[in-house]
């Protein structure tokens, strides 16, 4: 049994290293500089002041500084942001008018149908696409661990998928753990989230809805559904960073599995508080991290919190290296049951979409 789980993690890590060898999109892209320098590249993004550009003959990717930008041309989507809140979709081009120093970029949404803004207006430029799957941003990675001393060998997969557009965006995340360990029961952690978020008119507010689904053998819990809905801001939405905090409320119901206690399920509402940090390093690097508190209001003095944290780092192509923290708590768990949960995994992940 044991070796014909080895055996298909095996096929599955293969996969991931065929995947990652795909080449990548066509280079067609154009950027001149001031100075008379042509790129011919593929525009990735642009945060901060830096566009970044990706160029066949260079691994990784260039930092370029945007005010230092003569003309830009792509067919490709981009979703841009300027710095008083208005968002488009479209490609993009630089125009100057003439006898002029002043540059403008030009989105264009369909024939006949373009804005221009000035280009000092322009905070971020995100990649996208007019097909559905294209707009998919995501990630799947496989760990295994193995140690000899006590026959311990712990088995995970996460991934994650989303898909932005303009004003909203929807995420689906799952992390699933398996422990087997010489002498003692096999340890499961499963998790996932659901989650919908809307730009609303007043500047980096947004409203969201969540679903959480967690089982958890450690604490007994055969299902654990979370329900919730709120309002957030974002202090950061570029393409290089976004942190935010969401204030709302939350039904929860929980199924425990402890013959023993004779345990059933609980019914809780909650208030909810939720943050998250989210940093990009094009090529390079992300991190990801997500925590939740939900203090009871129907059991005034007990909260509920969750965490989840994952770091990536590429190795080449799209393979990276992943480090994930994750983790549960309830601060007043039934009598005789664990009150927590977490643990680490690492492993190999193959990403995809515009990131």
């Amino acid at each position: 049994m044991k070796t014909a789980k080895v055996g298909a993690f095996v096929l599955m890590t293969c996969l991931l290293f065929l995947a990652s060898s795909n080449p990548g999109q066509e280079k067609a892209d154009i950027v001149e500089m001031k100075n008379g320098d042509r790129l011919t590249c593929e525009i990735k993004g642009l945060s901060g002041g830096v566009l970044y550009l990706s160029l066949d003959y260079i691994d990784g990717t260039v930092s370029v500084n945007w005010s230092k930008v003569a003309r830009i041309e792509s067919t490709r989507q981009f979703i841009v942001r300027t710095d008083s809140g208005i968002v488009h979709t479209g490609t993009i081009s630089m125009l100057r008018a003439a006898g002029s120093q002043v540059t403008s970029l030009e989105v264009v949404d369909s024939p006949g149908k373009q804005v221009v803004f000035d280009t000092a207006e322009v905070t971020t430029v995100e990649r996208t696409s007019r097909r559905f799957w294209k707009r998919l941003n995501g990630d799947i990675s496989l760990g295994l661990n193995y140690s000899k001393g006590n026959n311990s060998t712990q088995y995970n997969l996460t991934t994650s998928v989303e898909y932005p557009t303009e004003r909203w965006s929807a995420y689906v995340t799952l992390n699933s753990t398996l422990t087997s360990n010489s002498g003692s029961r096999t340890s499961t952690w499963n998790q996932l989230d659901l989650g919908y978020s809307r730009l609303m008119r007043q500047r980096n507010y947004f409203y969201t809805g969540i679903a959480s689904f967690l089982q958890s053998s450690e604490r007994s819990i055969d299902l654990q559904a979370t329900l919730g809905g709120g309002i957030g801001h974002y202090f950061t939405n570029t393409s290089r960073s976004r942190v935010s905090l969401v204030g709302g409320i939350a039904w929860q119901k929980t199924r425990y599995n402890d013959p023993a206690n004779g345990l059933g399920t609980e019914d809780e509402l909650a208030a909810m508080v939720v943050g998250e940090a989210r940093f990009f390093r094009f090529k390079k690097a992300s991190l990801d991290l997500k925590a939740a508190v939900l203090p009871s209001i129907s059991e005034p003095g007990r909260y509920y919190s969750k965490l989840n944290q994952t770091l990536k780092l590429k190795l080449f192509g799209d393979l990276t290296w992943n480090f994930s923290v994750y983790g549960s708590w309830d601060s007043r768990p039934p009598r005789g049951l664990s009150g927590s949960d977490y643990g680490t995994s690492t492993g190999l992940g193959w990403t995809f979409g515009n990131k």
